[in-house]
């Protein structure tokens, strides 16, 4: 169908135009809805009765970019999760009535639900031809079943290796032969506009492949973040249809190269209506890597908080850029402090990588183990400076740890308490009780959530502490952990853990 455009004098707008369908474009020209020499096909006419509608064609130079050859190398590699959490037994705390107050406690009774089984379906990439499998921890977290489903229909039972809640990963482990793992590529390489594939397998039906292109890099939904000792977040941004049941898959680049783990959608509907996130494989490279080498991720802290430095900031603070990240607290004792960062300077530069946001920090730090010495160049009443920081973890150390005997031998997984939770609890230490596994303290009656604060009458700070009591239990002809805790509702609690079979 020919379509005529009119000529018009006066410059009337700049507008730039992406085809998500066509590649090479060489020109695009605009057409208003008051010029009448457009063409009359209804169609069109009924799709510019709206005066801020314009419409667009294009001549292609080029032959559009080819997909063909890496999403075949992709659909094989991207598998169907069911994860299923069982019925469970939860303990209530019911409001206080008259006959708490004058005759019990005044904390009011509690009484025990069974929940119903859960069951949830994401996706999953293999990364290996001996069946390792990455995907978003939010998929299998809580899980007590495992189900993997391949894109040739084939099922197994997966196995979990290893969660990391503070990237949003896991890594889960199948039986099988005649797998096609996806090639992991260098998320780094990847160029904002640069085309990429999401790839997904969230019904079940087989592996979905869409197209978009990198909107964004180092993006954080936080809006800039706090700090680099919580939840990291440095995600690739796209606009390739991702929907829900799509987390846990593929980010892939033109060559058939795995660049992100697929993780959230903004959507004011909940369906594909915005922007994909995919957490880089910079950051995932290295804590599977943990995960199948320590047990557990070897994370670096640097021990600051702030956020993303901006003009306004930098003209109220007289800091002498706009760009970086402003440290507006260091922990004592931390990395940082040791390394003699301070309040009001602004990180623009870390382990030779240019820092323009907190996302941009949280990532390159993220990639270190503790004990590694870094460079960090930054800005300092308006003067550079260079200091040199030795990473350590959460608990001050540089050296290597290793899953520690108290998570393995008491099937569950430890996170320290925060400040405000022993506040809010009343207690000086503790360590919480994040996850449960079919493990001693499930089969002793404790649930998720129960903050340990004594172990055999030792103060419990950090799952060293406990692991240290558990060693020294295990070898005591009574094997017995007697535990003393308090659940979030503030009800304090004791168990005896048996310890029998623990070396």
């Amino acid at each position: 169908m020919k379509r005529e455009t009119k000529k018009v004098a006066a410059l009337l707008a700049l507008a730039v135009v992406v085809s998500a369908g066509v590649g090479g474009v060489a020109s695009y020209h605009l057409t208003m809805k008051n010029n009448r020499n457009y063409s009359e096909d209804a169609r069109f006419d009924r799709l510019f009765n709206n005066e801020n509608v314009y419409r667009t064609s294009y001549s292609v130079g080029q032959e559009p970019v080819d997909f063909t050859e890496a999403a075949e190398k992709s659909v094989h590699a991207v598998v169907h999760i069911k994860s299923v959490q069982n019925s469970r037994t939860k303990v209530v705390q019911e409001l206080p009535d008259f006959f708490d107050y004058f005759f019990g406690d005044g904390r009011g009774r509690q009484r025990e639900v069974q929940t119903p089984p859960q069951v949830g379906f994401g996706s999953g990439v293999i990364i290996s031809d001996d069946g390792y499998i990455v995907t978003n921890n939010h998929v299998i977290d809580g899980s007590d079943e495992i189900t993997i489903t391949l894109n040739d229909k084939r099922e197994f039972k997966g196995t979990l290796v290893g969660t990391d809640p503070v990237t949003d990963l896991a890594l889960v482990k199948i039986d099988a032969d005649g797998l096609a793992p996806l090639p992991v590529g260098d998320s780094e390489q990847l160029k904002v506009g640069e085309w990429v594939l999401a790839v997904g397998n969230p019904f079940n039906l087989s592996s979905t492949v869409t197209a978009g292109i990198v909107s964004a890099k180092a993006r954080n939904l936080g809006g800039g973040g706090k700090g680099v000792n919580g939840s990291i977040e440095s995600y690739i941004q796209t606009d390739a249809a991702v929907n829900r049941g799509n987390s846990g898959g593929a980010l892939v680049n033109t060559r058939g190269e795995l660049v992100g783990i697929n993780a959230a959608i903004y959507s004011p509907t909940g369906v594909y209506s915005g922007y994909g996130f995919a957490i880089p494989t910079s950051i995932m490279k290295k804590v599977v890597a943990d995960i199948k080498e320590y047990g557990t991720v070897q994370r670096a802290m640097l021990g600051i908080l702030g956020g993303d430095n901006n003009a306004e900031l930098a003209e109220e603070k007289e800091l002498g850029t706009n760009s970086g990240v402003y440290v507006s607290e260091v922990t004592e004792g931390s990395s940082a402090d040791e390394g003699g960062m301070k309040a009001d300077d602004v990180i623009v530069g870390f382990n030779g990588r240019k820092i323009n946001s907190m996302a941009e920090l949280q990532e390159a730090v993220a990639m270190l183990k503790p004990g590694e010495k870094v460079n960090v160049e930054i800005m300092r009443a308006g003067k550079e400076k260079t200091l040199k920081i030795t990473m350590k973890n959460s608990d001050g150390e540089t050296k290597v740890t290793k899953k520690t005997v108290s998570g393995k031998a008491l099937g569950a997984e430890f996170e320290k308490v925060s400040k405000e939770q022993m506040k809010r609890l009343d207690i000086a230490n503790g360590l919480e009780v994040k996850k449960l596994g079919n493990g001693r303290l499930k089969s002793a009656g404790i649930g998720e959530g129960f903050v340990i604060v004594k172990a055999n009458n030792v103060l419990i700070n950090s799952e060293s502490d406990l692991a240290k009591v558990i060693a020294a239990a295990s070898k005591s002809s009574e094997k017995v952990l007697f535990i003393v805790g308090v659940y979030p509702s503030g009800r304090p609690d004791y168990y005896a853990v048996d310890l029998s079979g623990v070396n």
